[in-house]
């Protein structure tokens, strides 16, 4: 079958890029190649500062906000909320394009003190205060991260409210506010993404959509909440009626849903994503997932054949999960009596 024949092509692949893994170590060690470039972690783009106090409260600025049209049109209008496991995206139109804001959605603790209080106003760090620790949120997070060669925490983990974390809901709804404001009229809608059911099981989808659905009723919005892969459908399907796969490949999840003329048909997550690649490659290579994370954002290109040996493994790694995910698709279709 064509399937199989694809499968056992990225298995090929993988293989290859194993070997080129073995012929960089090789040449590295007759010093023949440049050594890895690991490239110095940005500062956090920042430019917004709330009190600590009152950052569940209120909204804040965002941190690199990007906003694509005529500054001089206020955004307006319904409201889209990706809630993913690396980013939180809102998007709103403004005029005849539409306004973008991204908030990473990390944070990384470091102990109180007024001193350090005084620093992080002056730097304009996002922070939330709780528990005689500062909760540095967003991609301030990152930026302190990469500086103690360590990891960020998230709230959530692989797609979902992640249990380990005790103030995982209040610094969700931080992450929220810093990205959206209240509405201007009570019931405005919002629409936010929510990931399919995990394959594996084990996971407790409807309780994490109501998390969130109820701190958006909170804020004064009337939310709904649209599938993932289905999101993907509806903005990429338009000239085919809405009818296709739609595929998501996150941080945390890859969301697939399979739709017809707008109505998911089959819908499923795998929880194994980009997280899942950065804890592995920082495995095998000896650097914290956060840096990875970094290097992979900035400067991978699964085009073009890699060049050292972190480029190689976040090849083989990345190669691993697109087999995963193709074979999983294959059995979920092929088991379903819907299709």
């Amino acid at each position: 079958m064509a399937e199989g024949m694809e499968i056992n092509n990225y298995r090929d692949e993988i293989d290859r890029l194993k070997q080129r893994l073995v012929e960089i170590e090789s040449d590295k060690g007759a010093q023949t190649t440049s050594s890895l470039t690991q490239p110095t972690a940005p500062q956090p783009a920042v430019t917004g500062m709330t009190s600590p106090t009152e950052a569940v409260q209120r909204p804040v600025t965002a941190p690199a906000a990007t906003a694509v049209g005529s500054d001089s049109v206020p955004p307006q209008g319904p409201v889209g909320l990706d809630v993913g496991t690396s980013n939180l995206v809102m998007t709103q139109n403004q005029g005849s394009s539409v306004h973008v804001v991204k908030q990473l959605n990390a944070f990384f603790t470091v102990p109180q003190s007024n001193f350090t209080r005084d620093i992080l106003l002056k730097n304009n760090v996002l922070f939330v205060e709780h528990n005689d620790e500062y909760y540095i949120i967003g991609y301030s997070a990152e930026g302190f991260a990469n500086m103690f060669n360590a990891n960020t925490r998230r709230p959530i983990e692989r797609g979902l409210l992640s249990p380990l974390e005790n103030e995982g809901i209040m610094i969700m709804q931080s992450l929220i506010n810093s990205i959206l404001q209240k509405p201007k009229k009570f019931g405005e809608s919002v629409c936010f993404s929510v990931p399919g059911e995990p394959v594996e099981g084990g996971a407790y989808v409807a309780g994490h959509e109501m998390i969130i659905k109820m701190y958006l009723e909170s804020m004064g919005f009337s939310p709904i909440s649209i599938n993932e892969g289905l999101a993907v459908v509806m903005s990429e399907l338009a000239e085919d009626n809405f009818t296709g796969i739609g595929i998501s490949m996150g941080g945390g999840m890859c969301n697939v849903c399979l739709a017809y003329l707008s109505v998911p048909v089959i819908s499923f997550s795998i929880r194994k994503a980009g997280d899942y690649i950065d804890t592995m490659v920082s495995r095998d290579v000896g650097m914290s997932a956060t840096k990875i994370k970094t290097i992979k954002e900035e400067s991978l290109d699964l085009s073009v054949l890699p060049r050292d040996k972190v480029g190689t493994v976040l090849h083989i790694y990345y190669t691993d999960l697109i087999s995963v995910l193709i074979r999983t698709l294959q059995e979920v279709i092929s088991s379903s009596d819907r299709v």
